[in-house]
């Protein structure tokens, strides 16, 4: 999808976001021939990351896990009504770096507390001088994060 800036603040093209979620669905989908959804995470990194969030949290089976990087929740209007119960608490962490000049680190603040709002396993990490790239130290908090929810699951 596509997101244009009409002064300063982005107009997000609901129908772009909705195709783009649904082709994730579709690979989750194509996924669960071969592995159980309860193992499957879903994550990206900004735009990819928005799609992540918002793909994981409509999903119609429980996933193992979602990872938003450098990103916001798209159409955060629609929430909590458009979150399916099946992934209400699925394990989700969100990674922000907080000189992010792509993507405001006050967004992700504001989609982490929206998301806290209706969901129960939330968490977020900030890196401090970080912008819109990643860095080691949130690497290994998703590497860390993907260990623990997977052994939980099994």
């Amino acid at each position: 999808y596509q997101r244009r800036v009409r002064g300063g603040i982005n107009a997000e093209y609901g129908a772009g976001i909705m195709r783009s979620v649904s082709h994730v669905h579709q690979l989750i989908s194509e996924e669960e021939k071969s592995v159980p959804s309860d193992k499957i995470f879903v994550g990206g990194f900004s735009q990819g990351g928005a799609v992540a969030l918002y793909a994981g949290l409509t999903y119609n089976k429980r996933l193992g896990g979602i990872v938003g990087l450098s990103c916001y929740l798209p159409l955060h209007t629609e929430y909590p009504t458009a979150a399916t119960p099946q992934n209400s608490s699925t394990p989700l962490i969100m990674c922000h770096g907080k000189a992010d000049v792509v993507v405001d680190f006050r967004f992700g603040q504001m989609s982490y507390q929206k998301i806290k709002e209706f969901h129960s396993e939330v968490e977020m990490k900030s890196y401090d001088n970080m912008g819109h790239t990643s860095c080691p130290r949130e690497l290994m908090d998703v590497k860390n994060f993907i260990s623990k929810h997977l052994a939980d699951s099994s």
